[in-house]
């Protein structure tokens, strides 16, 4: 198979733009070792180069064992790009190899207290945050969205769901405080938390409650009905 010279790929067709646009997940073997290589030589491009390298080594699995000075041998790679190439596929490895994280699963407002009651409960200004989590209900990240006055916060939903967007989150928690301590849920509150939840149903991401903390108290919108 023959490819072409890389300067004579349109933009949206070069592993590294293409990168950029679509993902890490979108490129291939092939595509992606063209990446760590950066460049070609005078008579073939970098993916030509990527592409002799695999017809050599056949799969990820072989090129992993593969030598640096195998690697080296190929004409156009030499030993800075076996060093880069095995560098990476070092790093792969040992990110395979370590063990699962742990992560905190959600399944009661009790579960949200128990996470962040003793972070928020005395604090002086509302701070409002959001859990958010993956299709198990498991905690992917802790997000502070936006920290107010005594009685209030400003809340932005394009800010919300871009963490949310940009973490890949399935669904969402909602959590302020109230420096007050008590956490009944003010009118505003309960609005807000509506219109966020109308936002979620059409991007595609759940809010499943709004929990407010007070001192050592707290109310979930959702289990009042509220919402």
């Amino acid at each position: 198979m023959t490819y072409p010279i890389m300067r004579e790929l349109p933009p949206e067709l070069r592993p590294r733009e293409r990168m950029l646009k679509e993902g890490a997940g979108s490129l291939s073997d092939i595509d992606l070792l063209a990446i760590l290589l950066r460049t070609g030589t005078t008579k073939v491009s970098v993916v030509e180069l990527a592409a002799e390298i695999f017809s050599r080594f056949k799969d990820l699995r072989a090129l992993s064992q593969a030598t640096i000075e195998e690697l080296s041998q190929i004409k156009g790679v030499g030993p800075v790009k076996a060093v880069q190439v095995k560098a990476a596929l070092e790093l792969g490895r040992r990110l395979a190899a370590m063990p699962g994280e742990e992560r905190t699963v959600i399944r009661c407002p009790e579960d949200v207290c128990a996470l962040l009651m003793e972070d928020l409960r005395n604090l002086d200004r509302e701070h409002f945050l959001a859990l958010l989590l993956n299709t198990k209900n498991q905690v992917l990240a802790r997000e502070t969205i936006s920290i107010g006055t005594l009685n209030s916060s400003v809340v932005h939903p394009r800010e919300l769901f871009k963490m949310a967007i940009r973490r890949s989150a399935a669904c969402m928690i909602l959590v302020h405080n109230h420096p007050s301590g008590d956490p009944t849920p003010s009118r505003e509150d309960i609005a807000l938390t509506k219109r966020l939840i109308e936002a979620g149903e059409i991007i595609g991401i759940d809010v499943l409650d709004h929990i407010v903390i007070g001192d050592n108290k707290f109310t979930s919108l959702k289990s009042k009905g509220l919402v």
